[in-house]
């Protein structure tokens, strides 16, 4: 498929912290693609390069065909940018903010009245393009945001955070409306979180970490890269538990808090066995499928929230 981004060795640096070391990944069109990463890992400051907000400092990145840092002013043609502060104005009402925002991009008349129209269909606000948004709910103004981004056109959707101040429904919401938008428009969605279960319904993403990426895949394919299932052990002593289990089993283990984390094919077989050789240590334990924190965890050794 077509890449509507390419970031080839992309190196940023602020002072002495390297933001971005040698990263390199791909984003083909009609994609909706997750950057996912705890604070600090670089996934913000790529959001700032792709959105045209920071020149490249070293390595190249084209998007929808040009090279950004030859090209920029076309580049942004075709754009649309959610970010994570809110950028409408709250004292006018959605069909203004729409307006304001099309005549920025040159539309007037028939044809702005036309994409306005479009996009309020098109993000289930027609009944409210008369309200004023101070009056709408948080999942409300976000669709007010995706339909601004939209107005023009783009081929290219970036959204830092898109979900951030929203409840578990409009999330939901949030995340269907992304969906039915490209399949209706075709648009390319490249977003931003720190939320795993966010990242899990993209089609693929990129894990970053201090900077570097980590994984790359749909989530399926990363969650099938740990291998086996995923067993959860609560310990008082999850040190000497673990080292316990690497002496009996040679089994590679990972410690957190009170717990002691690996991941083995066949893990009901295993919770018998590991509660039959450590009765008195083992407090509780837990059965289930590989989940992008574990990929995270074979990939960096440090658990997700850790991290953050």
């Amino acid at each position: 498929m077509t890449a509507m981004v390419e970031v080839s060795g992309v190196t940023y640096r602020y002072g002495e912290r390297t933001a971005l070391d040698d990263l390199s990944l791909s984003v083909a069109e009609a994609e909706v693609f997750a950057l996912l990463g705890p604070n600090g890992s670089g996934k913000t400051t790529l959001f700032r390069l792709l959105s045209t907000l920071i020149p490249p400092q070293a390595g190249q990145v084209r998007m929808v065909g040009a090279d950004l840092a030859q090209a920029v002013h076309a580049v942004r043609r075709q754009l649309g940018v959610v970010f994570q502060a809110a950028s409408v104005d709250r004292k006018l009402s959605v069909d203004e903010n729409l307006r304001h925002h099309g005549r920025l991009y040159g539309l007037t008349g028939r044809r702005l009245k036309g994409r306005c129209d479009e996009m309020l269909e098109t993000l289930g606000l027609t009944d409210r393009r008369r309200d004023g948004v101070e009056t709408l709910s948080g999942g409300l103004r976000r669709r007010v945001e995706l339909a601004k981004a939209l107005l023009p056109g783009p081929r290219l959707l970036l959204m830092d955070e898109p979900s951030t101040g929203l409840d578990p429904g409009a999330r939901r919401d949030l995340w269907n409306y992304l969906g039915a938008l490209r399949e209706r428009t075709g648009v390319t969605i490249v977003l931003t979180t720190h939320l795993l279960d966010e990242a899990d319904r993209a089609d693929r993403l990129a894990i970053l970490n201090e900077g570097r990426l980590v994984a790359l895949g749909t989530p399926d394919e990363l969650q099938a890269s740990v291998g086996g299932d995923s067993i959860t052990i609560e310990t008082e002593d999850p040190t000497k538990l673990a080292a316990e289990i690497q002496v009996r089993f040679n089994l590679p283990v990972h410690t957190f808090d009170h717990t002691v984390r690996f991941e083995q094919a066949g893990g009901h077989e295993w919770i018998a066995r590991l509660v039959e050789a450590f009765p008195a240590q083992i407090t509780a334990i837990t059965l289930g499928k590989p989940t992008l924190e574990d990929v995270f965890i074979a990939r960096t050794g440090r658990r997700f929230v850790e991290s953050e």
